[in-house]
């Protein structure tokens, strides 16, 4: 079981400066053992978070930013909205990221809802058919980008005329591709045919993130992709009146459906305890599972 932490708010006491809370932040959970850092990959807040007029940084700054002040955690948004940016620029944007931070750079992606910050910052945002067609072909451009394949690429929706990215990512075959969402046509099939990791809630109960699995278990059989390539993911949240063993029994129920590595983001985050609560409690408990 692997632990992850995501950072959806950016909105804390002013003092000491917002790049400095970050940083302890950052670094005490790198050095805490928790194996991967998110930030969202949004413009305005959203409302699970607090009002859109928040603080909200933008995602590949950030993650680069974080680059920087780590060696061990893998970085990605959670996840990247598809309409945002070119799919070319995208694939460029991820591997920069990759390289400079020594291979650890997950690309998480998804087909976009937030409409009022995209339309707010004029960003073209169709309708949910149009996007989730953008998603599949971002998908294969950057897959296409990340091989050996420099020709072009020609869609619906994008045309490349040479798909040359130098440098390649460090990672390899090339960096994890976690898609999120829980759409079972279309959002679990393109994790079978193009992912190497989902991303559910666990807010929606136990059961149904079983049915979730289940219905990507069947687009794997359908394409012949063997179902434990895999990585399955969740997000949750951690609340101030959760214990240790509270924690830690909740890891268990998704480590027995196959879940491997569990995200969580925490109030407070700032005030630095609970992620040494978790270095000290929760993330040696889970380790070995």
């Amino acid at each position: 079981m692997r632990i992850g932490l995501q950072i959806p708010s950016f909105t804390y006491p002013s003092s000491p400066a917002l790049r400095d809370i970050l940083k302890d932040i950052v670094q005490t959970a790198d050095e805490g053992g928790f194996y991967s850092v998110w930030v969202m990959d949004h413009h305005f807040q959203i409302e699970f978070a607090g009002p859109p007029e928040n603080e909200m940084l933008e995602a590949y700054s950030t993650l680069s930013y974080f680059a920087g002040l780590t060696e061990k955690v893998k970085l990605g948004a959670l996840v990247t909205g598809v309409v945002y940016r070119y799919p070319g620029i995208l694939a460029k944007t991820v591997s920069t990221l990759d390289v400079l931070s020594g291979g650890r750079a997950y690309l998480g992606i998804g087909a976009a809802w937030f409409d009022r910050e995209a339309r707010g910052l004029g960003v073209p945002f169709p309708e949910v058919k149009e996007r989730f067609e953008r998603l599949e072909e971002t998908l294969q451009i950057i897959l296409q980008m990340w091989s050996d394949n420099v020709g072009a690429y020609n869609g619906k929706h994008y045309q490349l005329a040479e798909t040359l990215n130098s440098p390649q990512p460090i990672t390899k075959p090339h960096p994890p591709i976690m898609i999120g969402g829980t759409g079972e046509k279309k959002t679990l099939r393109m994790v079978a045919q193009y992912g190497d990791a989902c991303n559910l809630f666990d807010g929606m109960g136990w059961d149904r993130v079983a049915q979730k699995l289940d219905v990507l278990k069947q687009h794997c059989e359908a394409l012949g992709r063997p179902y434990e390539e895999i990585e399955k993911t969740t997000l949750g949240t951690i609340l101030p009146h959760m214990t240790a063993d509270n924690i830690v029994a909740h890891c268990r129920q998704g480590a027995d459906l196959g879940i491997q590595h569990m995200i969580f983001n925490f109030a407070h985050v700032h005030e630095i305890t609970p992620l040494e609560m978790f270095a000290k409690e929760v993330i040696p408990a889970v380790t070995g599972w």
